[in-house]
């Protein structure tokens, strides 16, 4: 399983718009084959940056698989005339999982 991570700098007062906007793009991103989840997290202390977590099967589903397919052309529609400036993203393997269980 990889992590995909990318910290989304929103246009300053454009938050709502681009939430409004996500929740229509986070079902084509649900839908690509590889995906298995994510998270949309919004920033305390600087309201206008977010971070986004998604779990895909392989790499490839990601760098391939989605951003090389027709419905990655809509998230671009949807999404990109937010950020400033251009998310970087990242790929993680994990390496430890200290995950809590409640006693």
């Amino acid at each position: 399983m990889i992590l995909e991570v990318a910290e989304l700098n929103i246009i300053a007062g454009q938050e709502a718009l681009f939430e409004a906007a996500f929740e229509q793009a986070q079902k084509i991103i649900s839908s690509s084959d590889g995906y298995l989840s994510h998270q949309l997290q919004r920033c305390l202390e600087h309201p206008n940056r977010y971070v986004l977590l998604v779990h895909w099967k392989t790499l490839e589903h990601h760098t391939i698989g989605f951003r090389r397919s027709p419905e990655y052309q809509e998230w671009r529609k949807l999404l990109h005339h937010f950020y400033d400036p251009f998310p970087m993203v990242l790929h993680y393997a994990s390496v430890f999982d200290g995950t809590q269980v409640d006693q």
